[in-house]
C-alpha cells in the first residue's frame, strides 16, 4: 500500500512543503491528497478524518498515521534510510537535526511578517527587529553549513537533506519578500530554486487559483 500524504494549498501551505518536498526529491513514492485550507467545515472534517489534530500535513503508513511536518519526515527517513534523509555522518546528522529542529520550533517574527505566497508580488516590505534578527540568522545557518559541507555538494548539507526540506519555504519568503544575502546565500537559494521538486511544487502553487483573503494582507499596492 502506497504512503498517503495529505497536504493543504500548495501556495500557501509551507508545512506542507516541507515533507511533500522531503518524499519528492528522494525518490519515495506516495499518493498526495489536498484539500483547501480555510474553506468550510466539510474541508476541515475531511482534515479530521485523516487526524484529530485537524491539521495538515498527515502521513498515512497504513495503519499508522503521523502528523506534523518534522514527524513526518523523521519516520520516511527511519521507514526508508535508502533514501539518506539525514546525513550519514553521525556529526554532521546531529547538526542537520539541530538546524531543522531550530526552523521547526522558531524565527516566528519572519512567519508572522513575511507569510509563504507564492502568487505574492515579488518586493520588499518593511520588517521589524525580530523579524530581521531572524533572517540574520537564518542567513548565518546557511552560510555555515555551505562553508562546512560546499564541497560536498550544492545543498546545506552537500546533498540533498530533510534539512533542505524543512527550510525550503523561507527559500520562497526570501524570494517573494526580496531578502538578499550572502553570495553563499544567493548560491543556496539558485541550487533549491533548480531543485526539480522544488519547481514542481512552485508551479503547481502558482496554477492554484484559491484566494484566501487573510493571507493576502499586504500583497495590493
Amino acid at each position: 500500500m502506497a504512503l498517503i500524504l495529505v497536504i493543504g494549498n500548495k501556495n500557501y501551505s509551507s508545512w506542507s512543503m516541507r515533507p511533500w518536498l522531503a518524499l519528492k526529491a528522494t525518490g519515495i513514492a506516495f499518493d498526495e491528497v489536498a484539500i483547501p485550507l480555510y474553506t468550510g467545515a466539510a474541508d476541515k472534517q475531511r482534515i479530521l478524518d485523516f487526524s484529530p489534530a485537524g491539521k495538515v500535513p498527515v502521513l498515512v503508513d497504513g495503519d499508522i498515521t503521523v502528523w506534523d511536518s518534522l514527524a513526518i519526515i523523521e519516520y520516511a527517513a527511519e521507514r526508508f534510510p535508502e533514501a539518506r534523509l539525514w546525513p550519514e555522518d553521525r556529526g554532521s546528522r546531529a547538526h542537520a537535526r539541530s538546524v531543522s529542529a531550530e526552523m521547526h520550533s522558531g524565527f516566528q517574527a519572519l512567519r508572522n511578517e513575511c507569510g509563504m505566497n507564492l502568487h505574492r508580488p515579488v518586493r520588499a516590505k518593511p520588517l521589524s527587529a525580530a523579524a530581521l534578527a531572524d533572517i540574520a540568522r537564518i542567513q548565518a545557518i546557511w552560510s555555515e553549513c555551505r562553508q562546512r559541507y560546499g564541497e560536498i555538494g550544492p545543498y546545506l548539507f552537500g546533498g540533498f537533506s530533510a534539512a533542505d526540506a524543512v527550510y525550503a519555504p523561507v527559500v520562497h519568503r526570501f524570494l517573494s519578500y526580496a531578502i538578499d544575502g550572502s553570495e553563499e546565500v544567493r548560491a543556496y537559494i539558485a541550487a533549491m530554486t533548480a531543485l526539480p521538486a522544488f519547481r514542481q511544487w512552485t508551479d503547481a502553487g502558482l496554477a492554484e487559483t484559491l484566494v484566501i483573503e487573510k493571507f493576502e494582507q499586504d500583497c495590493g499596492g
